[in-house]
């Protein structure tokens, strides 16, 4: 069956709802699919159920961290799996249920499968046909294959996430954010982690100098962390598994075999669009994702993409958000609005978490004014029991902006916004200079991170 709309939107996650927020106002006829729960990734299997579970994790490692410094316990807290389980699916199991009920609410028609195109402005879903006089992509993202013997095996952070019973030891495939982010939940559990990275630098868009102290903070929680040892093939052993790594030596290379009895993809997430068929739509795509112009439409003028499915930004749920607004202006009110990815903060929740905004020092070694300090020593420090700290802040002199700033230690995911603000709106450093903040807290420090 052929149907007619003014916009049809694919994808339920943030860039789709951020346009579709717009159906009321607008007085238009709008379409949404997904092929999934309804809601998208963020607050279903991504950051936000992710957020509970390093919860846990905080609050444990903080009882442990203070014994014997007026606090904790006096046996080490450990996290209750099952019961943080059970806590973190009452935020995720109602929101799919939620999320149709404010589309219905807002007049939207909504279907459920996977979409594909027919030709330039045609979707095919099931057995209908929706023709779009406007389509909006954002189709999100999916774990990256490893393309290796074995794949079967490994166990997405989705699925790590539904785990009812933790195992005793985990290897983490990939040295990015994921597999840091669950390395440290799991650790607190209790298991055995060990991570598994294939290049000489894990966290490679982070820090280095702030990366390899945190990579000192995980090994003194006991997460064993080799780098160069891409893993090659993963098999079946009993009930658990066999990692095979393989790593370059003088005389060429040699592989090194691990056993665990969980093996958790964690090489980062690509671009969901390999089956759109976008290329009878005329829509260009490369291996980032769907490529965009800084107004976020595609090569086909009546289509716009935003989120984790395009090659601009990095996949994180504001830049999601930024671009869905941006999409919104453009179909809509047809004011020519530009994405400005100016100051956009990111995070590792790990413990203790790292925070970056803007440039890094080694790529503009020669241009800027670096300030480095070590934090571990610092009473905001020292009061959260934590031993590794430090934060790098990249000053251009000529106008006295800040151009980058890299924060690990306590809070540093709340304090990174504010050099993110300072960044986004264009404040100078003596600005941030005159700001009194509450006394003592982590924003106090500020001044002296300058």
């Amino acid at each position: 069956m052929e149907k007619e709309y003014d916009i049809i939107i694919i994808g339920t996650g943030t860039a789709g709802r951020t346009l579709a927020g717009r159906a009321e106002s607008s007085g238009m006829k709008f379409a949404i699919i997904d092929s999934r729960e309804y809601g998208g990734t963020c607050p279903l299997r991504g950051c936000d159920p992710k957020k509970v579970l390093a919860g846990a994790s905080e609050a444990t490692d903080l009882n442990n961290r203070l014994k014997g410094k007026g606090a904790g316990t006096e046996e080490p807290l450990k996290i209750d799996w099952p019961s943080l389980i059970r806590f973190k699916r009452t935020f995720t199991e109602a929101y799919p249920r939620e999320a149709e009920k404010m589309f219905a609410d807002m007049g939207i028609d909504m279907y459920h499968g996977r979409a594909r195109f027919k030709n330039e402005n045609t979707v095919i879903v099931g057995n209908d046909e929706l023709k779009g006089k406007y389509i909006f992509l954002a189709t999100g993202s999916k774990p990256r294959k490893l393309k290796i013997p074995g794949e079967e095996y490994l166990t997405t952070s989705e699925e790590f996430m539904e785990l009812m019973e933790l195992p005793e030891r985990i290897i983490f495939a990939g040295g990015g954010y994921i597999s840091f982010e669950f390395a440290h939940i799991a650790r607190r559990a209790g298991a055995e982690v060990l991570i598994l990275h294939r290049s000489e630098r894990p966290l490679g868009t982070f820090d280095p100098d702030l990366v390899d102290m945190l990579v000192r903070a995980s090994e003194a929680a006991g997460i064993k962390i080799l780098t160069n040892r891409p893993v090659v093939a993963v098999e079946k052993a009993g009930d658990g598994f066999l990692v095979r790594t393989e790593y370059k030596t003088e005389t060429g290379s040699e592989v090194q075999v691990f056993n665990a009895d969980m093996v958790v993809n964690g090489a980062g997430r690509v671009p969901d669009i390999e089956d759109l068929q976008l290329e009878n739509a005329g829509v260009r795509a490369e291996k980032k994702g769907i490529i965009v112009d800084k107004h976020m439409r595609t090569s086909n003028p009546l289509i716009y993409a935003g989120g984790d499915c395009t090659a601009e930004g990095i996949q994180l749920t504001p830049v999601a958000t930024l671009q869905g607004e941006v999409a919104a202006a453009n179909i809509f009110d047809r004011n020519g609005a530009e994405a400005d990815y100016t100051g956009i903060p990111s995070a590792v929740f790990t413990i203790p978490v790292l925070a970056s905004v803007g440039i890094s020092e080694e790529k503009e070694s020669d241009k800027y004014r670096v300030i480095f300090r070590d934090r571990s020593t610092w009473s905001t420090t020292r009061r959260a029991g934590m031993e590794f700290a430090a934060s790098k802040i990249i000053l251009n002199e000529k106008n006295d902006h800040i151009v980058g700033a890299h924060i690990l230690g306590p809070n540093a995911e709340e304090v990174i916004n504010i050099f993110a603000m300072a960044m986004r709106l264009g404040f100078r450093t003596s600005d941030i200079r005159k700001v009194v903040f509450t006394y003592p807290t982590i924003c106090s420090d500020i001044r002296y991170m300058l």
